[in-house]
């Protein structure tokens, strides 16, 4: 479903007027300390950690309470976000989608409403690029700063405060958004205007995917040949065929271990993202959808929420094969 189709709950928020609380504006440009990360999942976690690090009072929220609880106990601040909205420098919205993304700003809960003018919002989600520019229209109306910003790494680097954060915003968003960028990122890019950062995401989750269909490919038929997957891991990283996907999922595969650091069920979303993108810019990207066909075949089988490394038992069922850890 193309991003273009949502619909979004509007908020009966005043405007701003950028000729207001300059004094305000400037003020929270040099103190930024106050933090929210909204989503704890794999990688919300370990940025509100990476903030909570650096020193910086962190809120966190999620809709399981689980994270929560445990994010308080690890030093995170007490109280639900919007009872401390109104004080907050940097909201950072770490969530899966479009849809949730629009929910936590604008929805009949949204914390757009109640943030402080000359504050910035870090929107992390991978979104096609029109949906990011409609949410940095929607926060500057409000006098909120924007950063579109999607995120690389994985969970360990999230973890470390070592993400690649792909940027795109003004330059006062970037300078009110750096304490909570220093500490989650070991190196940001700025690309530009918003929405730039959600195009080079786009490209990036092109390449991640079709990396991870065909590594599971290429292991499978590996094994096929009496190639096992420990000794696919042994050759193949030393080889020109590597990839940082191969090195990083293959693994999960050889130890028959599918805990969901990153879901199958994220990758026809973001798969699909791109082939929206591509079909507006009559572009043609078959590789892209064929690996989303895996994707959804491993969906279709109940896989959705393993880690994304399960696309190999699309191959191995069609082959015949055991996995590691199969009977």
């Amino acid at each position: 479903m193309s991003t273009r189709s949502i619909i979004h709950q509007e908020l009966s928020c005043p405007r701003w007027d950028p000729t207001s609380n300059n004094a305000e504006r400037k003020k929270s440009m040099t103190t930024a300390t106050k933090i929210a990360v909204i989503g704890l999942g794999a990688m919300g976690y370990g940025m509100a950690k990476s903030c909570l690090r650096a020193g910086h009072e962190v809120w966190g929220a999620d809709i399981s309470p689980n994270p929560v609880e445990r994010f308080r106990a690890d030093g995170g601040q007490p109280g639900d976000i919007q009872d401390v909205a109104k004080t907050l420098d940097i909201v950072v919205v770490s969530v899966l989608n479009a849809d949730q993304t629009s929910a936590v700003l604008f929805g009949p809960d949204g914390v757009a409403c109640s943030m402080k003018k000359g504050s910035v919002v870090i929107a992390c989600a991978t979104v096609a690029p029109d949906f990011a520019r409609e949410m940095a229209s929607r926060c500057n109306e409000r006098g909120l700063h924007y950063l579109d910003a999607p995120i690389s790494g994985g969970a360990a680097k999230s973890a470390k405060g070592q993400l690649s954060i792909m940027a795109a915003g003004s330059d006062e968003a970037f300078e009110v958004a750096s304490p909570a960028l220093d500490a989650m990122a070991e190196i940001v890019f700025r690309l530009g205007d918003v929405g730039a950062g959600s195009a080079m995401k786009a490209v990036n989750q092109l390449l991640a995917g079709v990396h991870i269909a065909v590594m599971a490919e290429a292991m499978t038929f590996g094994m096929t040949q009496g190639v096992s997957p420990e000794k696919f891991l042994e050759v193949i990283p030393q080889c020109a065929g590597t990839s940082w996907m191969l090195e990083n999922r293959g693994p999960h595969i050889a130890a028959g271990d599918y805990t969901p650091l990153s879901q199958v069920n994220i990758w026809p979303k973001d798969l699909g993202i791109v082939l929206d993108i591509a079909r507006d810019a009559k572009f043609s990207a078959p590789l892209t959808a064929a690996a989303l066909q895996q994707f959804l075949a491993a969906a279709g089988m109940g896989l959705g929420g393993e880690d994304d490394a399960a696309v190999a038992k699309v191959y191995a069922r069609n082959a015949s094969l055991n996995l590691p850890g199969e009977e």
